[in-house]
């Protein structure tokens, strides 16, 4: 969410691993991750034969790979009652599976050696719906986008969704993906979700898709 279109700085770059930025307002409660992460990362680099990954790849990695997976697994499971069995055949069975494709495929981004700019994320929790829909236009998205990353801004999906509906413009995709949810295969929720998640781990990034390549 660093990224800025207009200067076409910041994004998904690992800026985030530099302290300076890792302990910006914003960024609360993430130290816990990037140490996971940089666990990860060293065991990774150990035996990778095509060179240490970039941050900037792990970071979207992990995101793509755990958190949103785990965000459509789990409600599968609720579906079905907490059984966790019939919750993965479920999710297995109407694509959800198939989907992780498309971040699988973009490997490649560099790390910058600096941190991003101040300021150009807000705290999410504090922020107004105008100064939400400021931030996805800095980085070329619109309410549409807004409306599906709902779960990641703030600690309850459900109370941002309550805010983001107070807008007329966010009010209509806010709708469309809570009736999505409420299906049981959930198709434009997760879509739209994902072809999110992906444009955004690529914004800025020129990606060398042959990054980890090596002689066989």
């Amino acid at each position: 969410m660093t990224y800025d279109k207009a200067s076409k700085s910041g994004g998904p770059n690992g800026s985030i691993r530099f302290s300076s930025e890792i302990s910006r307002p914003e960024n609360e409660g993430l130290a816990a991750a990037l140490n996971m992460l940089e666990e990860a990362k060293e065991e990774i680099d150990s035996y990778s034969k095509g060179g240490p990954i970039s941050f900037a790849d792990l970071i979207q990695c992990a995101a793509a790979q755990s958190a949103v997976k785990s965000t459509f697994l789990a409600s599968a499971i609720r579906k079905c009652g907490g059984n966790e069995e019939k919750g993965t055949l479920l999710y297995s069975a109407y694509g959800s599976n198939g989907q992780w494709g498309l971040f699988d495929k973009q490997f490649g981004r560099s790390d910058t050696q600096e941190p991003d700019p101040e300021g150009r994320v807000p705290q999410w929790e504090k922020a107004t719906v105008q100064e939400m829909k400021d931030k996805f236009k800095a980085i070329g998205f619109g309410p549409r986008q807004l409306a599906v990353m709902s779960a990641f801004l703030g600690p309850d999906q459900a109370a941002t969704e309550a805010l983001l509906a107070t807008d007329p413009d966010v009010l209509p995709w806010v709708q469309k993906y809570q009736r999505s949810r409420e299906t049981v295969s959930q198709t434009d929720y997760e879509v739209d979700l994902i072809t999110t998640l992906t444009k955004l781990s690529s914004l800025g990034q020129q990606i060398n898709y042959e990054a980890y390549t090596y002689p066989v």
